[in-house]
């Protein structure tokens, strides 16, 4: 069993779940259904040649949410 971190965000209207330690996203029209479908996203990329992703999943310990400003 893996443990991952995620965020989540509003895009319009629905709700984009983010995984912070594999390169993964999904969304959903609620935050309940963005985080399931997340769950399932991540479940199939293992699923699929483990070995290989098992390198690409990089462990966190605490992550935090932060907002800056830049001029662009």
């Amino acid at each position: 069993m893996k443990s991952f971190k995620y965020v989540i965000y509003k895009e319009g209207k629905y709700y984009v779940s983010q995984c912070l330690n594999i390169d993964i996203a999904s969304c959903g029209d609620s935050i309940e259904e963005a985080i399931n479908n997340l769950k399932d996203a991540v479940e199939l990329y293992f699923r699929n040649e483990p070995k290989k992703r098992q390198s690409a999943f990089h462990d966190i310990d605490e992550a935090l949410i932060g907002e800056a400003k830049i001029y662009a």
